[in-house]
């Protein structure tokens, strides 16, 4: 287990509320046809998040102080810092409505309080967290309760009636249900996050500090690997439990049914386990995400990435209160999430592209720059995630 880290953190990173609603959406909407979009975003996430593990150990360098020094034009320079903040930015605030909104959607469950009260208060416990340095110490007590939760939907899918074939089929067999566009979009959004680029970049170079460079690539791309099949197995499972339960059952899929999943394991107690999970799944994320913005931002602009600089924690503070915001204001939680997902969908092509471009300058990476093979990976994943994107916006002016 020494050997293993930053590739936990980044799938506790994005198995959250997003990639719950998300996935419960897809089961209970489109069954198991969407299973394909799941496969493709492991893969994908598999893919960037290995170079993002490899340019942090290599060259020592976050993702955004590599691209601050990648292009010698000073206007193109300029445009893709201003690019990667304005989109990790407002990306990540956005996703943050969304981590608050779940939480805050758990805690109304446990307490009956308004969800808008529910939503300032989870800001609230997040910006003291924050603030303090106290979210390390809380950190493996909340990845703890979401790996508690996870363990329950993998129970869950071997212990219900699947559908294998159908199962297989919608793994092997891609296609597109009218209305599917945004959900397969947002299943791939909240799989390959864009910031946690940024935030596994910078976590490696702690991990395997000291470490000969092979044997930390090596260690490295086992740990992404193996944490990244894991998050895929629990979303699988959430996509499994949601398809048995309400597609073409007759029941009703609501932010206020999405235990109904559970019932099959925990019976009457399925309310109040999924609403503590589904909170420390949101808290968890909240403080991640903002923490992630605060990485890219700072280092695109030059500035120091240590927690104790006070632009550093600005940037942390903005995420985290926008997101608030948002929540509070009366957003449903669903939709909110959803979109939050469907975001950083579209906004992965340029996050992508810029790490592509980065891997392969062999003044910064040398032998570690990526092979062919990893550039074709690479380019597959860039045409597909912007293929999708361009065709969800295409349908709004269709």
């Amino acid at each position: 287990m020494k050997r293993f880290g930053p590739g936990l953190l980044v799938t506790a990173a994005f198995i959250g509320p997003g990639s719950i609603a998300t996935a419960s959406a897809a089961g209970a909407n489109f069954g198991f046809v969407l299973l394909w979009a799941l496969v493709f975003s492991l893969v994908a996430t598999t893919v960037l998040q290995e170079m993002a593990a490899r340019l942090g150990l290599v060259s020592g360098e976050g993702l955004s102080q590599a691209l601050r020094t990648t292009f010698q034009n000073p206007i193109i320079s300029r445009c893709a810092v201003i690019l990667v903040v304005a989109a990790i930015g407002l990306g990540n605030a956005a996703y943050e409505a969304g981590n608050i909104s779940g939480a805050a959607m758990g805690l109304q469950s446990l307490t009956d309080i308004p969800l808008w009260i529910c939503a300032i208060f989870i800001g609230s416990v997040g910006a003291a967290l924050l603030g303090t340095g106290a979210y390390r110490f809380m950190e493996a007590l909340l990845i703890l309760l979401v790996v508690i939760m996870s363990g329950v939907f993998v129970f869950t899918m071997l212990m219900i009636d699947v559908d294998v074939s159908a199962l297989l089929s919608g793994v092997f067999t891609p296609s597109m249900p009218t209305g599917s566009a945004m959900t397969v979009i947002a299943l791939i959004g909240t799989t390959v996050v864009p910031y946690n680029l940024f935030l596994h970049a910078n976590l490696v170079q702690k991990k395997w500090r000291g470490v000969p460079t092979r044997q930390a690539i090596a260690e490295s791309r086992t740990d992404t690997i193996v944490s990244i099949g894991l998050g895929g197995l629990i979303t699988l499972a959430v996509v499994s439990t949601s398809a048995v339960a309400f597609f073409q059952t007759g029941e009703q899929f609501s932010a206020t049914s999405l235990a109904t999943q559970l019932e099959p394991v925990l019976g009457s107690s399925a309310n109040a386990f999924f609403a503590f999970g589904l909170l420390a799944a949101g808290l968890t994320s909240a403080i991640t995400a903002p923490l992630a913005a605060g990485f890219a931002v700072s280092g695109a602009l030059g500035w120091s990435t240590d927690f104790s600089d006070k632009r550093f924690r600005a940037i942390c503070m903005s995420v985290l209160v926008i997101g608030t915001v948002f929540s509070a204001v009366g957003t449903k939680p669903i939709a909110a999430i959803l979109f939050a997902q469907a975001a950083n969908g579209l906004l992965l092509p340029v996050t992508a592209v810029f790490l592509l471009i980065i891997m392969n300058r062999k003044d910064l990476l040398g032998e570690y720059r990526n092979s062919f093979v990893s550039n074709i990976l690479g380019v597959a994943v860039v045409i597909t995630v912007t293929g999708l994107g361009l065709f969800n916006i295409a349908r709004l002016f269709l």
